[in-house]
């Protein structure tokens, strides 16, 4: 799987992710990670949206087979287990609380929005209440940062094997 450094969007970027969402994506600041097909499949996306809204989802899944396999996951009560684990393991909590801190020292670089000071994603740092969003976080910030993201993404198995989310579309940048 590759694991890049954040990217700017480039046009193909864009439509490849509209083409995933059904949509054209808000807020985009970078690629934050590259699925092996080459297509964007996590963006880093401003802490607030060009029509002024807050948004604390900074690394935002946007490919349908990934997603598609979270939501399968979710679906299985990991959630349940991993906040339960949070509470019974001091290491894995201060792991966890740790992963909170750099996703909003990761927000706070693209800027500040008071609304959402202190509020990170994915239910960070006492639960979890969204995989999207911590797989997501795993995949931006690469292994290690975020051990339930960790988790979550090493269950996923290889979602892409089959193909790009976007078959039409030439692999957007590199595999970096």
């Amino acid at each position: 799987m590759s694991t890049t450094r954040p990217e700017a969007a480039s046009q193909a970027d864009l439509d490849a992710v509209h083409a995933q969402l059904g949509r054209v994506p808000r807020g985009v600041a970078a690629v934050a990670h590259r699925c092996p097909c080459g297509q964007p499949d996590v963006l880093t996306t401003e802490p607030r949206l060009p029509d002024g809204t807050p948004f604390p989802t900074t690394f935002y899944a946007t490919c349908p087979k990934l997603t598609g396999a979270i939501s399968t996951l979710e679906t299985s009560g990991l959630m349940r287990e991993m906040t339960e684990r949070l509470g019974q393991d001091p290491d894995l909590a201060s792991r966890y609380a740790a992963a909170h801190d750099d996703y909003l020292r990761r927000r706070a670089a693209l800027g500040e929005v008071a609304e959402i000071a202190g509020v990170s994603a994915g239910g960070m740092p006492t639960r979890v209440k969204c995989l999207h969003v911590l797989v997501a976080h795993s995949l931006a910030a690469g292994p290690g940062v975020n051990p339930l993201g960790d988790e979550a993404l090493e269950l996923l198995g290889e979602w892409w094997a089959s193909g790009s989310c976007v078959p039409d579309a030439p692999a957007a940048g590199g595999q970096g």
